[in-house]
């Protein structure tokens, strides 16, 4: 568990707040849901916006009903991993499974270029990879298709 202030750290980190969405599906978005949740977020956006000076497009909005996204956006690095993605579809065949799955999670974050070699070694074991995924896993990130930027720890 995290708090919401770290979780509100990872979100400035994880993407860009500096151009406005061109689609309502692919904007910046803050929830919350009391208003300590509410102050939290507006205090980290206009921090971050002073930090940089430059304006953020994010809202922050009360967290009502939410929709998934559909499923070809659901693990979206990982999908277009076909081996990868296979080995945890024999695993999980269950789609819901599959898409709730830490494990599935953690991959698809180095799939997606998130993630340091050292903590991707670290992790290896806990992944349920075969040895040839393990393999081709390692092989992503000894040519850089895992970056140098640590996954923050929960």
């Amino acid at each position: 568990m995290i708090t919401y202030s770290d979780l509100l750290d990872v979100f400035w980190q994880g993407h860009s707040p500096f151009t406005k969405a061109y689609s309502r599906q692919y904007m910046s978005i803050i929830f919350y849901h009391d208003e300590e949740q509410k102050r939290l977020a507006e205090e980290s956006r206009d921090r971050y916006e002073s930090e940089r000076e430059m304006t953020v497009y994010t809202e922050i909005v009360p967290a009502e009903t939410f929709y998934t996204a559909e499923d070809y956006h659901q693990k979206y690095y990982l999908q277009n991993i076909s081996g990868l993605t296979q080995e945890y579809r024999d695993i999980y065949p269950d789609f819901e499974d599959f898409v709730n799955s830490t494990a599935v999670a953690r991959l698809n974050g180095y799939a997606g270029g998130y993630g340091s070699q050292e903590t991707l070694e670290s992790q290896l074991d806990s992944l349920g990879l075969s040895p040839e995924g393990r393999e081709r896993l390692l092989k992503m990130a000894e040519f850089g298709l895992v970056s140098a930027c640590p996954v923050p720890s929960t």
